[in-house]
């Protein structure tokens, strides 16, 4: 079994359950400011990018003033982010066995303390790097590199956790292993992933520990 000496996660759709408190209020956003309505489920697609791109894609003009504006929707939403559940005995075994745990996600810093330091986890990460944190985003693989960087660690042992296709290929271009998230992903076309999880203790199948 391959020895792995450093895991990184996604946040949504990975660690957190965040796609309608997100989704929702992007729903409603859309619909104020654009005038257009789109169905729920062909908002899902923009999952894979970070929040200021899904705004330039959908042809927001303002992209400062709606996206503090979806920011907003998205904190005053009443089901906010939630841990999947097994998230905490799977931290937590990874660090009583020395595997180091990092984030690599493109939520802004401000959006990551809202949504993460509720679940008390934010202890056990060694690496954290956000949105603000690199020029480049996924599939880019500078924001992962960055991640392994801050460990020390080389791809070939490090282990990146995701749900979209973005995750997929930033992983790739990084040369690490990638294992998906299957409980987040929406759409799987296009990832040829090493490792399918099907729940959050999965993780610990695939280490052995």
């Amino acid at each position: 079994m391959k020895k792995y000496k450093c895991i990184i996660f996604d946040l949504d759709g990975t660690m957190l359950d965040t796609e309608k408190m997100n989704m929702v209020p992007l729903q409603k956003l859309v619909k104020e400011e654009l005038g257009q309505d789109i169905p729920y489920d062909d908002l899902l697609k923009y999952r894979d990018y970070a929040g200021k791109g899904t705004l330039e894609l959908l042809g927001f003009e303002n992209i400062e003033a709606s996206y503090a504006k979806w920011v907003k929707y998205v904190n005053e939403y009443e089901e906010g982010a939630k841990l999947y559940d097994g998230f905490n005995e799977v931290i937590e075994s990874l660090y009583k066995n020395g595997i180091l745990c990092g984030i690599c996600s493109s939520k802004m810093k401000e959006q990551y303390e809202i949504d993460f330091f509720k679940t008390g986890l934010q202890h056990y990460m060694r690496s954290v790097v956000l949105a603000e944190d690199t020029e480049n985003h996924k599939p880019h693989p500078e924001p992962l590199l960055k991640a392994i960087e801050i460990l020390n660690v080389e791809p070939k042992y490090s282990m990146y956790i995701g749900d979209t296709v973005s995750d997929y290929k930033a992983t790739r271009n990084a040369g690490m292993d990638f294992a998906l998230a299957v409980w987040g992903g929406a759409d799987t076309t296009g990832i040829e992933a090493d490792y399918y999880l099907n729940e959050p203790k999965d993780i610990l199948k695939v280490l052995g520990v």
